[in-house]
């Protein structure tokens, strides 16, 4: 028989969320998971316990949006694993449920924004990547293979030091001594030990 599961979250844990732990048992929980968490943490244990916990048909209720997903692209991210489990979603705060055609609606919505805001901010990524190109700068932190490390790797390259022997040397991994060697057009033995 489909059920209603709650989730609840707070920031800290001197937070009380009896406030939605009420809301969600009066909309008809059968149970309620709890996180004490930041909304932008990533390890919510409580919420994937919550998703496991979840049933095709049961729907998953929360009491405001911005206690479910991190930003609109994850809260979209989510609704739509749990369409695809075949649960619904719903928020009492907002009004939102999936259940119902109008609640679909709103959030295809909400997909097409959040579309458009990750469109958004990698055209502006490429934009401001393009004009520090432009001026001469290029992204990232700086290389750790200098001229001097990458002339010393090849020499000990050529006396037939493994890559591992020469990171060692140089205080670099041996992927990065490889990497580079093989960048500087240094012929590496097909890059073999």
């Amino acid at each position: 028989m489909p059920t209603m599961v709650g989730y609840a979250r707070v920031s800290t844990l001197d937070q009380d969320p009896q406030l939605q732990h009420d809301a969600l048992e009066a909309a008809g929980a059968i149970r309620v998971f709890t996180d004490h968490a930041s909304g932008t943490g990533v390890r919510r244990p409580e919420l994937t316990a919550c998703l496991d916990f979840l049933c095709q048909g049961d729907t998953l209720v929360v009491w405001r949006l911005d206690r479910l997903g991190r930003s609109l692209s994850h809260l979209v991210e989510i609704v739509e694993q749990l369409h695809d489990r075949g649960t619904e979603f719903r928020s009492l705060t907002e009004g939102f449920d999936t259940s119902t055609s109008g609640g679909r609606l709103v959030f295809h919505v909400f997909g097409a924004v959040a579309e458009f805001e990750r469109n958004l901010i990698r055209e502006r990524t490429m934009a401001g990547l393009e004009a520090a190109r432009r001026q001469g700068r290029t992204g990232g932190r700086p290389s750790v293979m200098t001229e001097q490390r990458l002339d010393a790797a090849r020499l000990m390259r050529q006396d037939g030091h493994t890559f591992q022997a020469i990171g060692d040397a140089l205080g670099v991994s041996p992927s990065t001594v490889r990497r580079h060697l093989a960048t500087a057009s240094e012929p590496l033995d097909a890059l073999g030990e």
